[in-house]
Parts: C-alpha cells; structure tokens; sequence
C-alpha cells in the first residue's frame, strides 16, 4: 500500500473514531454527572440551608438541577416513590413560584414553628406534626409520590389550608397557602 493511501485511511478512521465518539455523548466528558451514591435528601437540605453552595440549585418534579459558577450543571434524579415539595406559608408578602429554587426562593416567615396537618383523599393522616421553618422561610417536604393530599399549617392562631397533589406535572414551590384568622361560626 501506498504511504499517502495509508496516511488517508488512517486519518478517516481516526475522524470516524472520533466522529462515533461524539454523537455517543464524548462531548459532554467535561459536563460533570451526578453522584447515584450520594443521599439526595442531605444533598437538598445542605443547598437549602446554604452549608453548600451554587451558582443555583432548583428542584422539578423528578430532578435537583445545581448550576455552578462556570454554568455547568449536575442533574440528581429524586427517589422514584417520594415527591419534594416546600411551602413558604406567609401573612403580608409572598412571590409566584411553581419550581423551587433552593438557592433563590425566600419566604416571608424564618424560622418559625408551625403545627402541619398532611391527610390524602382516602382520611389518612400522612402527618400531624410542629415543624419549623428553615432560614429560607420555607418547609421542605418529602411526600409519596402520585397522590393528592389537603394540608393544613397553623402558626399563632392563623390558619392556612390547600389541596396539592404529588404527580409529576405538579409543583414543588408552594407560596400561596396564607395564614388568616380562623373564622367564627
């Protein structure tokens, strides 16, 4: 075989090579991937209370997205069974939100404590507890995943009650469950 022959067949194979290895996904070698040994619950919690830090952190319905100073981001896949959602109850000042960013959404009432009332469609209590809200103003929640539940949070004497459901369509900000005075009958 011919010198120039052989250096163009090898040069074609290399392009082929390397061609074969990007559109297999080569390409990302520099995006980092998510850890599936690390424990997502710590792993949202340290992005909530802001023991760790990014550029951003949100959470879908099925994903913690965390975005770091270079706009890189890692995805986490959520447990299969439980569904995240945190509400931000509030008296005078709240903001839209239907995506929670743990690096970003703030509530109107830190560090507070609240008495919590989770019950789904079938009566059954899920939870009937005093949590406190974190430093961001809001409670964070792990629910089972594909039901409908109707929740019911008190702090001093105020009432807040909303229906949420935990499918894969469904919000994991709640910020409009708002705390008013308990009507006399």
């Amino acid at each position: 075989m011919n010198k120039k022959i052989w250096v163009a067949a090898t040069g074609l194979v290399a392009v082929g090579m390397i061609g074969g290895y990007l559109y297999a996904g080569g390409s990302d070698r520099n995006e980092p991937k998510a850890n599936n040994t690390v424990n997502i619950k710590e792993l949202v919690q340290e992005y909530t209370s802001r023991t760790k830090t990014a550029e951003s952190a949100s959470i879908t319905s099925k994903e913690l997205i965390v975005t770091d100073g270079n706009a890189k981001s890692l995805i986490y896949d959520l447990p299969e069974n439980e569904f995240f959602v945190s509400i931000a109850p509030y008296v005078d000042k709240t903001h839209p939100c239907a995506t929670h960013s743990l690096t970003g959404c703030q509530g109107e009432m830190v560090e507070k404590e609240f008495n919590v009332t989770i019950v789904d469609t079938e009566g059954n209590e899920v939870m009937n507890e005093t949590l406190k809200s974190q430093s961001n103003g809001f409670i964070d929640l792990w629910l089972p995943r594909d039901k409908t539940y109707h929740i019911t949070v008190e702090h001093d004497g105020k009432t807040a009650e909303s229906d949420i459901s935990t499918f894969e369509s469904n919000d994991t900000c709640i910020s409009t469950m708002q705390l008013m005075e308990k009507k006399s009958i």
